[in-house]
């Protein structure tokens, strides 16, 4: 599976597109206040990658169990500090909304924690190369 992402940015203008296999979507984020740049900040941006990947793998992987899930709510945390410091003290909680037991929910996330391809991306630590320009 090839993902990217595609962040093209001028004054008052943020266009953001997302893309997993030649499917691309657009996502809206707007521009900050004063023109330049992402709203958003990528720290943001990578709690939301977090909380996104735990709440897409919960529906997945219950569909697999055959436990329906009718909500969930995933909240991440993190800490960091200057510019250029990693940050560190990522945390999550999870609710999920069911009718199983609370035995095969908390199996469920535990199972879910342990294969979120996001959560084990940074578990593991990896690589981020310049490739140069575009």
């Amino acid at each position: 599976m090839k993902i990217s992402a595609i962040v093209k940015s001028e004054f008052n203008q943020h266009q953001i597109k997302v893309e997993t296999d030649g499917s691309s979507k657009q996502v809206d984020i707007a521009p900050k206040p004063e023109g330049y740049g992402s709203s958003v900040n990528g720290g943001e941006m990578l709690l939301l990658a977090l909380a996104t990947c735990f709440c897409n793998d919960i529906y997945r992987e219950a569909a697999q169990r055959n436990i329906k899930v009718s909500g969930v709510e995933v909240i991440c945390t993190a800490d960091f500090g200057a510019a250029g410091e990693a940050g560190n003290n990522f945390r999550y909680k999870a609710n999920v909304i069911s009718d199983a037991s609370a035995s095969e929910i908390e199996e469920l996330i535990m199972h879910t924690d342990q294969i979120a391809e996001i959560h084990n991306t940074l578990r593991k630590g990896v690589q981020v190369t310049w490739a140069g320009q575009l």
